[in-house]
């Protein structure tokens, strides 16, 4: 069965060194928050791949320490009916970042491309289109000024056959899976045509790809996030000097009695390690 990359791969990164590396980057996102919003840029990143490839995992370490007043997520359902009769690249402009914001695409305007060029939600003159039409889009938006990155995580057929199996198995998760999920195990080669196809459209010096090999998940986490940092100029925006003011002298406030409200169960007070 066909694969994504090679058959070399470095091993599994351990957990204490992931960790570590892990936060120091997520303090840089942290300046690189700080620094778009003082300067007011407008970053899109767009996350693309396999289903199972590790993006949402990522996405949410990106995010996870930043602020959501200024680093949203976009996750699009599928289109509306009045949606499915506008220009394509519509709906999604809506949601591009003003100035001082960071918009991450959980799957972006590529359905097109992937999804719907596989499973034939598109015409073939609708993909066509797509193809001719996003490189220019793209390059609008790179001429307004909005910083554009691009992330096609590439996992092989086995680790996304064994990430299926996973979530089936943890009721936690099983809701990550869905009937198109399991379709894609049987398409793997016509999704490998279809991305080739995309790339050789879309992957221009204006807005290029950038694949990250995410058969180990910490890596890939790691490996984004480093490669991001490293591709925008951003500096440590000085942040503003806080102090606590000290506490005023009590004016006679007292608190209603605790029996006048409903509080939740101590449910952890029954648990036994």
């Amino acid at each position: 069965m066909a694969q994504d990359h090679g058959s070399e791969r470095p091993g599994k990164l351990p957990r204490s060194l992931y960790e570590r590396e892990l936060y120091r980057l997520q303090t840089e996102l942290v300046k690189l928050q700080e620094w778009v919003r003082a300067e007011g840029v407008r970053l899109t990143v767009v996350f693309e791949g396999r289903d199972a490839a590790g993006k949402g995992s990522t996405i949410k370490r990106v995010a996870e320490r930043l602020n959501p007043r200024v680093t949203r997520i976009v996750a699009l359902p599928r289109p509306t009916e009045r949606e499915r009769t506008q220009w394509y690249f519509q709906r999604y402009t809506g949601h591009l970042p003003a100035a001082g914001e960071i918009v991450l695409f959980d799957r972006s305007w590529y359905n097109r491309a992937g999804v719907e060029k596989v499973m034939g939600f598109c015409t073939a003159a609708e993909h066509r289109r797509f193809l001719r039409q996003c490189p220019v889009f793209e390059r609008m938006l790179v001429e307004d000024g909005i910083l554009l990155r691009k992330y096609w995580f590439s996992v092989s057929d086995h680790v996304q056959e064994q990430r299926f199996q996973s979530r089936l198995a943890d009721p936690t998760r099983r809701w990550k899976l869905s009937p198109m999920d399991l379709e894609s195990l049987t398409r793997w080669e016509a999704y490998s045509r279809a991305k080739d196809e995309m790339f050789v459209h879309t992957d221009v010096p204006e807005s290029p790809w950038y694949v990250v090999e995410s058969d180990d998940k910490r890596r890939a986490r790691l490996n984004m996030i480093a490669h991001l940092l490293s591709t925008v100029p951003y500096e440590a925006v000085p942040p503003p000097v806080l102090t606590l003011p000290p506490r005023p002298p009590g004016t006679g406030y007292r608190r209603p009695p605790r029996s006048l409200q409903t509080y939740v169960p101590d449910h952890a007070a029954g648990l036994h390690g």
